[in-house]
Order: C-alpha cells, then structure tokens, then sequence
C-alpha cells in the first residue's frame, strides 16, 4: 500500500515543486522560453517541448528526468507510486555491480515490493511471484525481469494514459501547442 508523499524521496518531492512552480509559470505565461537541465548548477530547466515528447511513447516519459518526477507525483495521487517505484529500484539493482550486494539487495525488494503483504506490494500474478522467489535462490542482475516487464506493461496501459489525461498534463501540453 502507497504511504502518500512522504514515501517519495525528498530530491523528488522538490523537483516536483519546482516542475509545479515552472509549469505553473508556463501555463500563465505561453511565451516563457524554459531551458534545458544543468548539471553545473542542478537547477531544474525544463525545455518547452519536453511535454510533447512524453505522449510519444511512455519510454520518453520514463527517460525523461522531469516527466519521470511528475508521473511519479501522479502515481502518488493515484495510490500507485509503489509501481515506479518497483521499476526503479529494479532498474538500479540490474546495474549492481558488486556482486556481494546483489544477494542482499534483492531480498530488500523482494520483500518491500513482491512479497505477499510486503509494505508496498505490486501486483503480480502469482506465477510470477513464484518464478521471482524462484530466482532469488541464486540472485543475478536479470531475477527481476519478469517481474519488472509485467509492472512495467502495466504501467504503460492503465497508469501513462490515466497521466495522459489529466487535467495537469492536458493544461501542459495545450500551452505547449498555442505557445
């Protein structure tokens, strides 16, 4: 079960505070020009057609540091943020390096995310659940795909269209479109 904002990383809930605050300057103003993101001074820029892109495909969204922060605030509206949360920390745990951590890491998000009343359990079926325990016998950095593609499928076909059509996003990108 989601635990609301205050699961959400610290760094994310002010990125989306930001994102809020750009978005909401650009919606009053449609010929703000909005930067890209710099490094040098981690401020948050956003570029103006960044909305656009991420109604191309849910990849674009996902790869995209701001369209990643604001459709993780919506999942979090949604009571849904536990799935990109799961693809996240198996995303991080598939680029483990130190094979001595995989063993450990792996049943921490077993047993956050996968588990039968784990604290933020995601729905699986329950051949999957069984084939993921399964692969934690001899943890690898692809135990979770299975796993990870079905959270990943149902992201893309119930929660990025949800996103798609809300009230945020649509304000978002017909601005982007008039401006």
């Amino acid at each position: 079960m989601c635990r609301g904002l205050e699961s959400l990383p610290t760094t994310c809930l002010e990125r989306a505070k930001e994102l809020k605050a750009l978005f909401g300057s650009f919606l009053q103003k449609p010929d703000l020009s909005i930067i890209g993101h710099s490094h040098k001074t981690d401020k948050l820029r956003l570029n103006k057609s960044e909305p656009l892109k991420w109604k191309e495909s849910f990849d674009n969204l996902l790869s995209n540091q701001n369209g990643l922060c604001l459709f993780r605030a919506f999942l979090v509206s949604e009571f849904s943020e536990e799935n990109i949360a799961f693809y996240l920390a198996c995303e991080d745990y598939r680029i483990t390096k130190t094979s001595s951590k995989l063993s450990a890491t792996a049943k921490k998000i077993y047993e956050e995310f996968v588990c039968t009343d784990a604290p933020r359990e995601v729905n699986l079926d329950h051949e999957t659940k069984a084939i993921t325990k399964k692969n934690l016998e001899h943890p690898s950095q692809s135990c979770f795909n299975l796993a990870q593609e079905k959270i990943y499928a149902l992201m893309e076909k119930d929660c990025y269209p949800r996103f798609l059509k809300s009230t945020t996003y649509l304000e978002i990108s017909r601005q982007v479109k008039s401006g």
